[in-house]
């Protein structure tokens, strides 16, 4: 008889963003005259810039020709991305990552997802609380978790580091060691960055007890502030111990392209293995190379006209940060976020939970967030909205907001 992965049943309801997708089409259904204004899920609004639009096209027409025809990708990705990576992410902030150290995927979710297949199961891992779900349901889809605690609202077996107002939601060294640490700076989705001291000190934290960090940085085009790291490779001795993750999602607009990276050190070694190397056979087992024509687009990124534009773009989203955070303040909310990200992390009104929050919001002014308690038990009372909507948008979206 066939049998099913009864780690999948540990798991609560649906994803987060799905349950939030479902209530709102629902709501829509019934109210079609509704104007909802979406500032839940991180999607971006704004077009591609046109250097990647020039590129896309350039790639698309090589692919017409017999001399410029490209079939599979290889497997890590093209040269040309990968050295336009590793010179502008990396060794133009002083991080000594090469080329080969970087793995080309379609995106960093499914990375951070499927990373940590290349450990055991009998690790145990640390996360923050609140979280990015991924990071925790990959886990207990592998069986690395025990049941989900109703009443602690979080996983068994699981060590969660409390993000809270009087920690200036960055989270402490753990009482008990981790095997697998994740962290996420800028963070999703509190919206708070950390400085370079404070990421130094989990960096040789990792290489003292022999953990392994995964290092989310989806979100570090966003920074503006000084002393906060855009890379954990900006910390001394961060190849020995830590993965790092990157997207074009959010810095260039390719939700719908798909296109991130995954950065594995040669150095980082565990029990006498190269995380390197089995990352190279785990991604050329089961990934066949992300598409020519999104790397083209990707490579686009670097060039002198795409960093202009793309810098001009985060400027915009960051213009709708900067609103929503002042009028929630003008209307007496206390928020956070919104100045090295594009998350704006809120006190709910009344004492309301998270998705009471949501559905007042939802009912009464159309406007779609994420309730906190989506992202674990200590994002209880607190709301996520994006910048990533129209300028246009998010000014109503103010202006319904310091209606309540």
């Amino acid at each position: 008889m066939v049998k099913m992965n009864d780690n999948y049943q540990k798991l609560p309801g649906s994803y987060l963003f799905s349950t939030v997708a479902k209530k709102v089409n629902a709501y829509q259904k019934a109210h079609p005259e509704a104007e909802i204004i979406r500032l839940g899920i991180g999607d971006v609004t704004e077009p591609l810039v046109p250097a990647i639009i020039e590129a896309l096209h350039g790639a698309v027409d090589e692919m017409a020709s017999r001399e410029t025809f490209r079939g599979y990708a290889p497997d890590l990705g093209y040269d040309f991305l990968r050295n336009a990576i590793a010179e502008n992410d990396f060794q133009a902030r002083g991080c000594d990552i090469q080329a080969d150290e970087i793995f080309v995927s379609d995106g960093a979710k499914c990375d951070c997802g499927n990373l940590q297949e290349i450990f055991a199961v009998d690790n145990k891992i640390a996360v923050c609380d609140p979280v990015y779900p991924v990071y925790v349901d990959s886990n207990v889809m592998a069986g690395r978790t025990g049941m989900y605690n109703k009443e602690r609202e979080n996983f068994d077996g699981v060590i969660y580091m409390p993000c809270r107002e009087e920690n200036n939601f960055l989270p402490e060294l753990p009482s008990e060691t981790p095997d697998l640490i994740y962290l996420c700076f800028p963070n999703n989705p509190t919206g708070e960055a950390i400085r370079k001291s404070e990421l130094q000190e989990w960096v040789d934290y990792a290489n003292k007890t022999g953990a392994v960090i995964f290092y989310d940085a989806a979100y570090e085009a966003y920074i503006a502030e000084e002393g906060v790291p855009h890379s954990i490779y900006e910390c001394e001795g961060a190849k020995t111990c830590a993965i790092e993750t990157r997207s074009f999602s959010k810095n260039a607009g390719f939700t719908g392209l798909r296109l991130g990276y995954t950065v594995i050190p040669k150095e980082l070694v565990r029990g006498g293995v190269s995380l390197h190397s089995l990352w190279a056979r785990r991604h050329g087992t089961k990934f066949n190379g992300a598409p020519y024509i999104v790397q083209r687009a990707g490579e686009a990124v670097y060039s002198e006209a795409g960093k202009a534009q793309l810098k001009e773009q985060i400027a915009y989203y960051m213009r709708n940060a900067r609103t929503i955070k002042a009028g929630l303040t003008e209307a007496g909310f206390t928020a956070y976020g919104g100045v090295n990200s594009p998350y704006i992390w809120l006190k709910t009104a009344d004492n309301m939970t998270s998705w009471e929050f949501f559905d007042y919001l939802l009912n009464k002014l159309h406007i779609v967030g994420t309730p906190g308690s989506g992202f674990g038990a200590q994002g209880e009372g607190f709301f996520r909205l994006t910048a990533f909507g129209s300028y246009e948008n998010t000014l109503e979206a103010v202006k319904r907001l310091k209606s309540m």
